[in-house]
């Protein structure tokens, strides 16, 4: 289990290659108007992402392709999901450099496909935890949110932390929910995140890709 973890921890840390902090997934936007302006809206809004939005249907993909032997309907599922020009570059360049680096250091054959498809499918192919791989996966996407928004509100390290830890309890209601769903209860209902994601593209001034 040990080994496990280690190689799950470094795939899904910020220092793997996949240029997670250069993405914000629409939250510039909604900093920029006003929609997130402090800590508590901005836990609330990464807490609705996890439980209603992208990050959630992302889980469900991953433990689907984790079991999947070809996740190449679920790769086209993923890319088919991706709400504006901007969420669909985001995961899919994502999940070009994830299939790049690992297939390089772990001589896994990994062809380019969205994030989490391609995270479930290496998860499988070295039989790793899932329920700790679409764990970590999800604590990555908000930790990544969380630092976002730590830069862009200005947000404090400390009240970045607490954001962070105050949606423990939401991540794992949200892998408890994926654990056990099926195909059939992808869905999303967070409008404003997706507008968000939309005018994020033609934004004047931008620190994040999306």
């Amino acid at each position: 289990m040990s080994a496990a973890l280690l190689t799950l921890t470094q795939w899904l840390s910020p220092a793997y290659p996949v240029g997670a902090f250069t993405y914000s997934h629409g939250l510039e936007a909604a900093i920029a108007t006003g929609d997130v302006h402090d800590a508590q809206t901005a836990q609330d809004w990464i807490g609705d992402c996890l439980q209603h939005g992208a990050a959630r249907n992302d889980a469900i993909l991953l433990v689907q392709a984790y079991a999947s032997d070809d996740p190449t309907d679920l790769a086209d599922l993923a890319r088919a999901l991706a709400t504006s020009r901007e969420r669909l570059t985001e995961t899919e360049d994502q999940g070009r450099a994830f299939a790049r680096t690992t297939s390089d250091v772990w001589g896994l054959d990994l062809p380019p496909m969205p994030y989490p498809v391609v995270v479930g499918r290496a998860a499988g192919l070295k039989k790793l935890p899932v329920q700790t791989t679409v764990t970590l996966y999800l604590h990555a996407f908000t930790s990544n949110l969380v630092s976002a928004a730590v830069r862009l509100i200005p947000l404090g390290q400390t009240e970045g932390q607490a954001i962070t830890h105050a949606l423990h309890t939401t991540i794992a209601a949200t892998v408890r929910e994926a654990m056990r769903a099926t195909l059939d209860d992808i869905g999303a209902c967070v409008f404003r995140s997706d507008l968000s994601s939309m005018q994020h593209e033609t934004q004047t001034t931008r620190l994040f890709k999306t």
